[in-house]
């Protein structure tokens, strides 16, 4: 079995997802800290960075992945619910214009009523749809934070006067 970072990261844990390796906080060939040579530190410590930066992401892209297939079937539920709904309005739209048929007489008025309120609601509908999209940002706060990070990150330059 591979090392994880921890028993909620196994493979057989109850969200299924894989596991993330971490870093051992001893060597199993253990050395006194004295015969390490300033080399081997930094070696290790470059290693353990790696391993860290690699498990998390790991860890990030499990869970990301995990949430979006938990999204992706809601939504499939919601597409057919949407369908089932969108196919029975037909039969309650027949009702309406036949209660407006039945109210004043008339067939061909009352069905073009109910078509120009149907007409109406969609406009309505798509224009409210408009503006909220109209609405959506970029996230700036999340790329000012990045910016920021990899700024902090960058090796300075010293200039030699």
């Amino acid at each position: 079995m591979t090392n994880v970072s921890s028993q909620e990261h196994e493979r057989n844990g109850p969200d299924g997802l894989g596991a993330v390796p971490y870093i051992p906080l001893s060597d199993d060939h253990e050395s006194a800290a004295g015969e390490q040579s300033i080399g081997s530190l930094v070696s290790q410590a470059t290693q353990h960075m790696s391993t860290l930066v690699r498990a998390e992401v790991e860890l990030a892209r499990t869970e990301i992945v995990g949430e979006v297939k938990k999204g992706l079937t809601g939504s499939i539920y919601f597409f057919i619910a949407g369908a089932i709904g969108l196919y029975s309005s037909f039969f309650f739209f027949f009702f309406l214009a036949e209660l407006i048929s039945d109210l004043w007489g008339l067939r061909w008025p009352a069905f073009l009523i109910v078509f120009v309120l149907m007409l109406v609601t969609t406009a309505m509908f798509a224009i409210l749809g408009w503006r909220k999209v109209k609405k959506v940002k970029a996230p700036e706060r999340t790329i000012s934070s990045v910016k920021e990070t990899a700024a902090a990150l960058k090796p300075r330059r010293e200039t030699v006067a």
